[in-house]
This record gives C-alpha cells, sequence and structure tokens, in this order.
C-alpha cells in the first residue's frame, strides 16, 4: 500500500492544483472545454470501440458493436452537448428550467421535459423523458439550485474519487462530467480492471480536462481503489458497483463489520454517492383486446432489455411482472422464450456470471435453458412465486441473461393488476434503480389518472413507458440513480444523481419518466436484433459529434437510412 500511494502522490497533488484552478474558471472558460472534450471524444470513438469490443469478445464489425458506439463515445458527445446548452443559458442570465416545458405530477411535483432537448435530439423520434421534482420543491427553488456548485466562487477545491463500472464504457466518463459540472469537483477516476482497455482512447477523448490538471485516469485492482478512497488528497468517493462493494466499502469485511453498521459507525466518514443497480421489472399491462402482434413486440422489446450487453447492465430488466388470468399468458411467455432463444450469440465475458447463472439453475432446476455462450446460457425461469419473499431472483442482482417471470394473481382488470404490479415491485424487489410498464396507449387513456398515479406510486429512479429505461439512461438532461431516501446501512439502488444535465440540485430531483412508442417501427437502434446497429450508432456518433450543420446534415440523414434498415 505505501508503494501504491507513493505512486499516487505526483497526480493527487496535480489534481489539488487543478481543484484550485477549476473553482476559479468562468461559466464561460467551462463551458469551451466541452467543446474541446466534444472533439477529442469523435477523434477517439473509433479506438475506444474497438478496445470495447476486445474486451468484450465482439466483432467491431458486427452489430453488437453498435451498443458500444451508442452507449460509449456517442453518450459522452451528446452530454456534452447538452451541458454547453445549459452552461450557455446560465451565461446569458437564463436557467435551463425556462428552456424547457414543464408540466405536473400527481402529489403537487412539477415536471420538466429534459428530452428532447437539443435539436440533435429528434433522430430519437417518438421518445421522450420528464424529470420529477420531489414533492414541495418549487420552480423558484429549482432554479436557485441550477449549476449551484459551479456557480459559487467561495466554494472550495475539491478532489472526487469515481470508481469506475466494469460493464457499460461510458458510465465512467459519464460520471467525470457530472463529478466536473454538477459538483464543480476536479476528478481522479478509477477504471474497473474489466474495462482497463478502453483507458488510453478515453485519456484521449478528455485529453483537454487531462491537460488542464482537473482529470486523472488511473488503472488498478482493488488496492489501488482502497488506497485513493482513503487518501487525505480525496475528498468525496462515487462508486458505480454492487451494493456488496459498497458495504465493503462503507463498512468493511472484517468480523466487526456488522457491529459498525449497528453503531452507525462507517469506516469511511467521507461523502459518498452511489449507483449500485437491483432487480428491475418490466410491468406488462395487457388487455383483451391485444393481438397476436402485440404480444410479440412486446416480449421482443423485453428480450433486447435483458440480453443487451450480454445481460451486464444495472438497467436490464430480471423480472416481467404479467397477470395470471391473462389469457394470452402463455402465448406470451412462449414468445419470450422463442426470440430470447434466437438472439445473435455473443459471449458472456462478465467475471462470475458462470456461477451466477448456475446458482439460479441450481434453485430451479426447471429454468429453460435457450442457447448463448455455452459457458453461461441464457436462462428463463417462469411461475415464479411472488409470495415468496426470499426467491433468489427477487433478491439478488443476477447480472448475466436470466431472466424471471411472475404471474399475479388476483384481477386482470388493468387498473387494479397494474396497482398490485406496482406494490410488489416495490415491496418484494431489492433495489429501485428502474422499472419499465408497457402497456397499449389506448388503455392508459382509459385508466387516465388512475395510470399517473400507479406511476407516482412505482418508487424507482427512473421509470420508463413503452421504453426500456436503458434508452433513458443515455438521455443527457435525464437523472440517474436510485429512487430517493437510501442511506448508508441500506443503501438499496445507491444514493445520489448522475447526468443530470440541466444541473439541478440534486436534492431537488426526485426522478425521471421517460415514454416511448408502443409499436416501434423501425427496428430500434438498441435491440440486439438490429442488423444495422453498428453502422447506425457510428453515423449517429459523427453525427453527434460535429458542430456544422452544414457537414452534420448528409451523416444524419446516412443514419436515418440505414436505421430504416435495421
Amino acid at each position: 500500500m505505501p508503494a501504491i500511494i507513493a505512486e499516487l502522490e505526483p497526480s493527487l497533488r496535480a489534481l489539488r492544483a487543478g481543484a484550485e484552478r477549476w473553482v476559479r474558471m468562468t461559466i464561460a472558460e467551462r463551458r469551451a472545454l466541452l467543446r474541446a472534450v466534444r472533439a477529442a471524444t469523435l477523434e477517439a470513438a473509433p479506438a475506444w470501440v474497438e478496445a470495447a469490443c476486445a474486451l468484450k469478445g465482439i466483432d467491431p464489425r458486427s452489430p453488437a458493436a453498435g451498443e458500444e458506439w451508442s452507449s460509449g463515445p456517442y453518450a459522452v458527445i451528446t452530454a456534452t452537448s447538452a451541458i454547453e446548452k445549459t452552461l450557455k443559458l446560465i451565461e446569458k442570465g437564463r436557467s435551463p428550467i425556462d428552456a424547457v416545458e414543464l408540466g405536473t405530477a400527481p402529489g403537487g411535483r412539477t415536471t420538466l421535459k429534459v428530452f428532447p432537448y437539443l435539436p440533435k435530439d429528434l433522430v430519437l423520434q417518438g421518445y421522450e423523458a420528464n424529470l420529477w421534482l420531489r414533492p414541495g420543491v418549487t420552480l423558484d427553488q429549482a432554479r436557485r439550485g441550477v449549476a449551484r456548485a459551479l456557480r459559487d466562487p467561495n466554494r472550495a477545491p475539491r478532489i472526487t474519487l469515481v470508481l469506475g463500472a466494469g460493464n457499460i464504457t461510458g458510465i465512467p466518463a459519464l460520471d467525470v462530467l457530472t463529478a466536473l459540472y454538477q459538483e464543480a469537483s476536479a476528478v481522479i477516476v478509477k477504471l474497473n480492471p474489466v474495462n482497463a482497455g478502453v483507458g488510453a482512447a478515453m485519456k484521449r477523448a478528455f485529453a483537454p480536462f487531462i491537460e488542464l490538471g482537473v482529470l486523472h485516469i488511473a488503472e488498478g485492482g482493488h488496492e489501488v481503489g482502497a488506497a485513493l478512497i482513503h487518501h487525505e488528497a480525496v475528498d468525496t468517493v462515487h462508486i458505480t458497483g454492487s451494493r456488496h462493494s459498497h458495504d465493503a466499502i462503507v463498512w468493511g469485511t472484517d468480523v466487526d463489520a456488522e457491529k459498525r453498521r449497528a453503531a452507525g459507525t462507517p469506516l469511511l466518514s467521507k461523502p459518498l454517492t452511489s449507483e449500485l443497480g437491483g432487480v428491475g421489472p418490466a410491468i406488462v399491462v395487457p388487455e383483451d383486446g391485444w393481438s397476436s402482434e402485440n404480444v410479440d413486440d412486446v416480449a421482443r422489446n423485453i428480450v433486447t432489455q435483458r440480453l443487451h450487453n450480454s445481460g451486464f447492465n444495472c438497467v436490464a430488466t430480471q423480472i416481467v411482472v404479467i397477470p395470471e388470468a391473462w389469457q394470452r399468458a402463455d402465448e406470451f411467455v412462449a414468445a419470450v422464450r422463442r426470440h430470447y432463444a434466437a438472439a445473435p450469440e455473443r459471449p458472456a465475458y462478465y467475471p462470475g456470471a458462470s456461477s451466477r447463472q448456475l446458482a439460479v439453475v441450481t434453485m430451479h432446476p426447471d429454468a429453460a435453458v435457450l442457447g448463448g455462450d455455452p459457458n453461461v446460457p441464457r436462462t428463463l425461469v417462469d411461475h415464479l412465486d411472488p409470495e415468496k419473499a426470499d426467491e433468489h431472483l427477487f433478491t439478488v442482482e443476477a447480472f448475466a441473461p436470466v431472466l424471471g417471470i411472475v404471474r399475479l394473481p388476483g384481477s386482470r382488470e388493468p387498473g387494479a393488476f397494474l396497482d398490485a404490479a406496482v406494490a410488489f415491485a416495490n415491496d418484494r424487489l431489492v433495489g429501485h434503480l428502474s422499472a419499465g410498464i408497457h402497456i397499449h396507449p389506448r388503455t392508459r387513456d382509459e385508466l387516465g389518472a388512475r395510470f399517473d398515479r400507479a406511476v407516482a406510486d412505482l418508487h424507482y429512479g427512473t421509470v420508463g413507458v413503452n421504453a426500456w429505461t436503458g434508452t433513458i439512461f443515455g438521455m443527457p438532461g435525464a437523472s440517474w440513480g436510485a429512487f430517493p431516501g437510501n442511506t448508508l446501512d441500506d443503501v438499496g439502488s445507491g444514493i445520489g444523481i448522475v447526468h443530470n444535465a440541466l444541473l439541478l440540485d440534486p436534492e431537488h430531483v426526485e426522478r425521471t419518466v421517460g415514454t416511448g412508442t408502443w409499436k416501434p417501427s423501425p427496428t430500434p437502434l438498441w435491440y440486439v436484433d438490429n442488423r444495422t446497429s453498428q453502422v447506425t450508432a457510428r453515423r449517429l456518433t459523427r453525427f453527434a459529434g460535429i458542430d456544422s450543420w452544414a457537414i452534420a446534415a448528409p451523416i444524419g440523414a446516412a443514419a436515418i437510412d440505414s436505421y430504416r434498415k435495421g
């Protein structure tokens, strides 16, 4: 450990000087850096995607590589553009809140339409996202909270340690932008060894921040992270990972860990924010009028929600909730099986996936094994008991291509079923990061205010209505994080929010609710069976990264053309 600390000391000293420089810079100066980072990210994008594909065993020319373009460089580029817009408005004496459509939600909440936020967001037609302020937060309070840290000339310089995720390469990069612009903090990011291979490309993308001395990218194993967590130069910590990793940092792993938790005396006294995943549900609210095509469309959508990135997503759907009395329940499950088995094969690369999948099959020997990586086969478990409080798939995030189905007893009347499904998700499933609802627009309209109340009662940080929450993750104006209320000793899916390109005060934000199209056409870019995903995502990245409309427009047209062939 002393040797590790000695090696890190020069970088931390340089970061401290960079932190002091950062708080003295003007909004305009910090805004200008975003344009430089956007250009650098576009230049580094091919190498970034090549590295990501290599570590995941993906052919960079295959459709699966589209995931690496869209969740890596594209996500970073769109985030820089959205934050830049916010800062431009602030420079003009305006608030980004006044540049978006306002609305209301149950409980007196105010909502902000945060997607689309940029003109180029219109490439994702039919999708929108509304950020909900917490009950009681007024618009005046929210306006005063915008970029509060960035606008504070007396803010003490600080360094945030970001412990990067190992699954999606864009996560640590987006967390860097959050620390710099939401928290006004210099950053040292320790890459997870699983995706450390993207480090060189990320350094190229973030070269303007690195050269300014406000960012350092470190690599290494657990011992490097442990040294940084407790280093006196580090003021705050943000982790993306599992609850187990969080608790190990906060309470330790020795025999006294539970004593510390009981006494409320954590090993780490620094401020800590986190995104820790959880068991994500998809609630299917059918009605008698559904056609077989409707059934198949929703099943196909849900299969992508599980198999994107080979199932290694904190935002992946793990539990599908349907009415037991639904006449098409067996047809729906058969459609899920069919799409699950037919999805393109790819390696289940993430460490430990085999043992996690085996644990599920051991507990459910009747589970269907449906192809995929032979070492970590895709697994489907039907007829999970909704009353079984200790059901493994309700209490443990599988982080593997494993999907469970709950057939909820009781009324199949849409309103009654939806209320029961919301209660089940809130009470039975561990973690409250993201949840989805699939419902025909006709049914939603018939439910009216009852549907809105059900969404309000669904205590998740992100809710997708006919939209996978993974798409909302990529909307930079949206918030991303657990439903508020977690504590260090009961952390659930984490504490705090990231992304948030409108730079709202995190204490003012409750959740983001996104909506999509009932019958998406053509095949959405993120679907695992989209045949042109790589081509479209690469073109969209160029379209988003080029500031000149004259140059970008034909690239955008080409991206849309390939998208229509997906």
